[in-house]
């Protein structure tokens, strides 16, 4: 938005701006915000920055804990969610020394050298993606892990649950079970709450694609944005984020991207669009190509694909998202390609056929993610996959032009197929992650910090008992 200091000062002067509010992302892919009054924004602290403790976001140990942010007046917005009239924006994470230096694991860094990276080969000098926003918006949520009380209460005016509703009044009008796709008003009742969100997302310069009601009926929904480059749009990602889950509050609604809040309904992802350019022209276009795609971006896809258990670990990092990543639904559990096929992990839209806009989707990620790490990622084993000329079919990984969950039991066991929890993402990455090293781009020791700290929540969870698991076995 601003490229200089005083371009800042100008608009806080003429918007009558009262707060700076400083967004600097944590380990995981949180938000974490400090605030200043405007007068005190100033050179200083665009030169030296703010202190903050760095242990508390995941990142450092306890004894070298000191980190300062350093602003990124580029990413600057109004924020339409405080009475105080506030400019928010992006803070960098530097470590303290003489000079600051950028802390290798900070997720903007890390997708900064990615871009680089990617620059250095020669291969292109962008990536421009676009994700497809799936979320729900409840009308109630509670939960609570008690040594004697453990589970959650999910409700949704629109839910097929409640068409028998007599204690508030009912209009009717509920949604079947997975019947919510590009459903109408009346049931649609979400559509003026998601009209409002794309219009904060544009004055922010998030451009729109469109917004519709999800497969889901108790209020799931899609927003999808129009692609952006790569470090660019996992901003964009987290200010999503941002106006998704503060416009619903605001409402007096809930919204969630978790992969898998109901049971026995369609889950949560965020597919993943993408494709390189160099020098303007497109990497990935190939008229004669298979689906009109070139011979690298083949290669690109063979990489995504040899490394994709990995690339689960930081796409789909949550015990959550495993419960979405099952057959009978449309998220992908095949490890393959193919056109037009949303059972396989990457599919090219079939729809997609000018040259500049010749790509594919990669079909397994969701936004339990941090989209810095997961976008660097998923360029990193791309990039692998066209320097090891990895051919997808050479590597048997289709393509699979029909529908994968209609296979015998024999057929399907000749599949490869993505980790069934997040423990076997974790050792997947732990096995195979020295496609993300290249160029330093993921430093070896954020590896072992990430499995570290997933491995340890896996080992929390598994400790709870499940209310499932008293019917199963509460009377042998």
């Amino acid at each position: 938005m601003f490229k200089t200091l005083d371009e800042v000062k100008k608009y806080c002067k003429e918007q009558n701006i009262q707060m700076v509010d400083f967004k600097m992302i944590d380990l995981f892919g949180r938000w974490r915000h400090l605030s200043i009054p405007v007068g005190r924004f100033n050179e200083d602290t665009m030169e030296n920055g703010i202190g903050f403790d760095g242990s508390n976001y995941g990142f450092a140990p306890v004894e070298k804990s000191d980190m300062v942010f350093i602003p990124d007046i580029t990413t600057a917005c109004l924020d339409p969610f405080v009475e105080v009239p506030t400019l928010s924006m992006i803070g960098d994470v530097f470590v303290i020394g003489n000079p600051n230096r950028r802390f290798e694991q900070d997720p903007r860094n890390v997708a900064y050298h990615a871009e680089e990276y990617m620059k250095s080969t020669g291969i292109a000098d962008e990536m421009r993606i676009g994700p497809e926003f799936e979320f729900h918006v409840f009308d109630h949520i509670s939960y609570e892990v008690k040594p004697n009380s453990t589970g959650f209460k999910i409700d949704a005016e629109q839910a097929e649950w409640n068409s028998s509703e007599q204690e508030f009044q009912n209009l009717g009008y509920k949604i079947p079970n997975k019947a919510g796709y590009h459903i109408a008003p009346p049931m649609d009742i979400l559509y003026d709450l998601r009209s409002q969100m794309c219009m904060l997302m544009e004055e922010r310069d998030i451009p729109v694609k469109y917004h519709h009601h999800e497969v889901g009926g108790p209020g799931q929904v899609e927003i999808e944005v129009e692609f952006g480059p790569m470090r660019e749009m996992a901003d964009k990602t987290m200010l999503i984020k941002h106006i998704v889950k503060n416009a619903a509050f605001a409402s007096g609604k809930s919204a969630t991207f978790m992969p898998k809040p109901l049971f026995a309904e369609a889950g949560n992802g965020m597919h993943v669009h993408m494709h390189l350019f160099k020098e303007g022209q497109p990497v990935f276009y190939d008229e004669k190509g298979y689906s009109g795609l070139s011979q690298t971006a083949l290669y690109f896809i063979g990489g995504m694909l040899k490394h994709a258990p990995a690339l689960c670990a930081l796409t789909n990092p949550s015990t959550n998202s495993f419960k979405r990543l099952v057959p009978g639904y449309e998220a992908p559990v095949t490890i393959g390609f193919a056109t037009a096929n949303r059972s396989a992990v990457i599919r090219i839209p079939a729809y997609a056929k000018a040259p500049d806009k010749k790509r594919f989707e990669m079909r397994c990620p969701d936004a339990t993610c941090n989209p810095y790490y997961a976008y660097a990622a998923i360029l990193m084993a791309g990039l692998d996959g066209i320097d090891k000329k990895m051919d997808p079919v050479e590597m048997g990984f289709g393509p699979y032009d029909y529908n994968l969950y209609h296979l015998s039991e024999d057929e399907q066991a000749k599949l490869k197929s993505l980790p069934k929890s997040l423990d076997e993402a974790l050792e997947a990455l732990e096995a195979d992650h020295d496609f993300l090293l290249k160029g330093n781009v993921f430093p070896e020791r954020l590896i072992e910090i990430w499995i570290e700290k997933k491995r340890k929540e896996v080992a929390e969870l598994n400790q709870i008992p499940h209310p499932a698991e008293f019917g199963l076995y509460y009377d042998l």
